[in-house]
């Protein structure tokens, strides 16, 4: 075999050992598309997790009235949180904690404060989260290493973006004149559908690849113990700070709604989204939720006696680098402007999916073909040895 041959050789094992990574992508590009529609898609399928309206007049109960219900229905649970959902047709989510042990979070209608029924402890949209973002490798000592292996595509993703554009000359082109040839034999149609997706889809793609290297990023931060919070400290209450009703007894907590409007005064816009009971007699309300931008949360600790705020974590309390960095979980998972915003990425994750499967497609078949070729070649090589003593011993024949 001459050296050329193979050198071509060993191009088409390479073109095929790299198949395998091709469906690796694919797979993170479905089960991210999935994880993004996630809780919709557990909506459809649980009654318990709907939030349904008794009457056409019904208006959501308040954390006060919702505590109160829950308490009526089960008197001897321990609050634990409250969570509100961003879309109206959810139900609360809601942790409550039982004497003998048990911790199990439920679903509270928002309108009667019934309790609905109880979350699995690893449902459907924790187990597509859970695939696309670490490949169910568990956390022994650290992040795991599917969480590095998945994170890890954002850079082959980014320069992939980058090679894309740089290849296609003119790539502008494919907003203006969009070409999709259907009537020209496969790959054609391929082709050109990886082309206009790959174009209509720059934003998403630049969007998803940055995010999903600073996963890597944050895994690394992690694993070496680096924090860039600016999120403070909170003390718990001092002993001698915890009003008495009896020796003893701590007084009652302040009423969570007059809590919850302290907390708007001192965070002008905020919209509370869930809040944290105290743990004991010396931990804070914790109150918290999204203002006027919505990538971010803000939160404000609350003494439950008096109603002091002990702390606030605000927009303006973030350095220039964690304003940045707290915003790349909800743009990578599209988490943060309701249900449009979700089927927007939603789509644009589908997209992206038919991309890599198009490109797959196109791989394949291309290297098919090459290892065809290739396999013929060889034949025909193998075969010419025998024919040319054959030719000559013809030649010395005529020449007698």
């Amino acid at each position: 075999m001459s050296k050329k041959s193979r050198s071509k050789l060993w191009f088409l094992v390479h073109s095929w050992l790299a198949l395998p990574i091709w469906f690796f992508v694919l797979i993170v590009c479905v089960t991210g598309t999935l994880a993004v529609v996630s809780q919709e898609i557990v909506w459809l399928a649980n009654p318990d997790i709907r939030a349904s309206k008794p009457s056409d007049e019904a208006q959501p109960l308040s954390y006060d009235q919702v505590i109160a219900a829950i308490k009526r229905e089960e008197p001897q649970v321990f609050i634990q949180s409250i969570s509100r959902p961003d879309e109206s047709h959810f139900a609360l989510s809601v942790d409550l904690s039982y004497p003998d042990g048990r911790s199990v979070e439920v679903y509270v209608n928002p309108y009667t404060g019934a309790i609905q029924g109880i979350s699995p402890s690893f449902n459907f949209q924790e187990f597509t989260r859970a695939l696309h973002g670490w490949w169910l490798v568990p956390f022994t000592n650290g992040y795991s290493w599917g969480w590095y292996l998945v994170s890890a595509l954002g850079i082959p993703l980014l320069a992939s973006l980058v090679t894309g554009l740089v290849v296609y000359k003119k790539f502008w082109k494919g907003f203006l004149r969009p070409t999709l040839r259907v009537r020209h034999g496969a790959r054609i149609f391929w082709g050109d559908f990886h082309r206009l997706s790959g174009i209509w889809s720059i934003w998403f793609i630049a969007v998803i690849s940055v995010t999903g290297i600073w996963f890597l990023i944050r895994a690394i931060l992690g694993d070496n113990h680096i924090s860039i919070s600016t999120e403070p400290v909170i003390p718990v209450i001092a002993r001698d700070k915890v009003p008495m009703s009896a020796p003893g007894v701590p007084a009652p907590m302040i009423p969570v709604d007059d809590a919850i409007k302290i907390a708007t005064q001192r965070i002008p816009g905020l919209e509370p989204s869930f809040i944290s009971l105290p743990l004991n007699a010396y931990s804070h309300l914790q109150i918290g939720g999204r203002g006027w931008y919505p990538l971010m949360y803000q939160t404000a600790q609350i003494n439950p006696y008096d109603g002091e705020v002990a702390a606030a974590h605000l927009l303006s309390d973030r350095s220039k680098l964690e304003f940045v960095t707290e915003s790349m979980r909800p743009l990578h998972t599209g988490d943060f402007g309701g249900l449009w915003i979700k089927l927007i990425w939603a789509f644009f994750g589908l997209i992206m999916s038919m991309m890599v499967l198009s490109g797959l497609l196109i791989w394949t078949k291309r290297t098919a073909l090459a290892t065809l070729n290739a396999l013929k070649r060889e034949a025909k090589t193998q075969c010419q040895p025998a024919a040319i003593p054959a030719m000559q011993a013809q030649a010395s024949e005529a020449q007698r």
